[in-house]
């Protein structure tokens, strides 16, 4: 017996419908076609689906378990249908984001706050992009986006700019560099570099100034969240370089100094990594315009 989706709307609209001639206007359809389907449907079961001596018509013991099946698979298939009408139409999707930041948090937080209000049907999640090759993960569709200051390009990734920022020294205001206008790599000679756990390909702070330079710390130590990591330099057990966007709180307070790197202000660009293909789609292009945008407020200190 062979059973289309057509069969199983035809059963639920003469059953809701009580008869062929208003079932057929339902299905937009005439009553000879409607009937012939029935017909053709009854001829393929071996059996009667309809009792027709009844008004209503009414299903026989078949007709019911058809009927069954009908309520069973029908509103799948529909909710199957609006979840395609919804990906078409960019409304639903998924969103997986991978950081190649720590820092990144402080501003991708309310980004993802304002984000879930505008698109309540997108799956969101995040995952730790230092614990594993991002890019690749994005390749392979295990992620949809990626948040680094690194700019390395595979064919097929899009690397779309966000915001520049700049790596920035902080101290305590009883440190021995408080003085100082500006911090070279030779400052960090005498100093406890507190950083987060990550590679020193992660960190700006290497990558920018020490290693070029080929200078080392007196010492390196690291925490895991940038709280902890100002505490640490507040009590002065040692220095920090992290971007300008969590230094708002410390600006404006007495017991830290921020100081540029070097007399020329270091400048970085932040990117999210995406699909070429990605790009176009609406809720992912909200969600680059807020990540652009809301990240320049917390370095505005607003």
């Amino acid at each position: 017996m062979y059973i289309e989706l057509r069969h199983l709307r035809t059963i639920r609209a003469i059953q809701q419908a009580g008869g062929l001639a208003r079932a057929a206007e339902m299905l937009n359809m005439t009553q000879s076609a409607l009937s012939h389907q029935v017909k053709g449907l009854e001829d393929q079961a071996g059996m009667e689906l309809f009792v027709r001596r009844s008004k209503p018509m009414r299903l026989s013991a078949a007709g019911h378990r058809m009927l069954r099946a009908a309520e069973r698979i029908l509103p799948e298939i529909d909710a199957m249908e609006e979840e395609f009408r919804a990906l078409r139409a960019g409304r639903t999707g998924r969103l997986h984001i991978a950081i190649e930041c720590h820092a990144c948090f402080d501003w991708l937080f309310p980004v993802l706050e304002l984000f879930r209000h505008a698109w309540p049907e997108i799956d969101v999640d995040i995952k730790a992009g230092l614990a594993f090759e991002a890019l690749p993960a994005l390749n392979r569709e295990d992620v949809d986006l990626v948040i680094s200051s690194d700019r390395e390009p595979p064919p097929g990734i899009v690397f779309n700019p966000l915001f520049d920022y700049h790596p920035t020294f902080v101290a305590s205001a009883q440190n021995s560099l408080a003085e100082k206008a500006f911090i070279m790599a030779e400052d960090f000679k005498d100093q406890v570099l507190i950083t987060y756990p990550v590679s020193r390909d992660k960190l700006d702070i290497f990558t920018e100034i020490l290693t070029p330079a080929k200078v080392e710390p007196r010492a390196q130590r690291t925490a895991e969240l940038t709280a902890v990591i100002l505490m640490l330099v507040g009590s002065n057990r040692g220095v920090a370089v992290l971007p300008d966007w969590v230094m708002r709180e410390v600006k404006t307070n007495a017991d830290y100094v921020t100081r540029p790197l070097g007399p020329d202000t270091v400048t970085k660009r932040m990117y999210a990594a995406t699909r070429a293909e990605d790009v176009a789609k609406p809720y992912m292009a909200h969600f680059l315009r807020l990540a652009r945008s809301e990240p320049v407020k917390l370095q505005r200190g607003a």
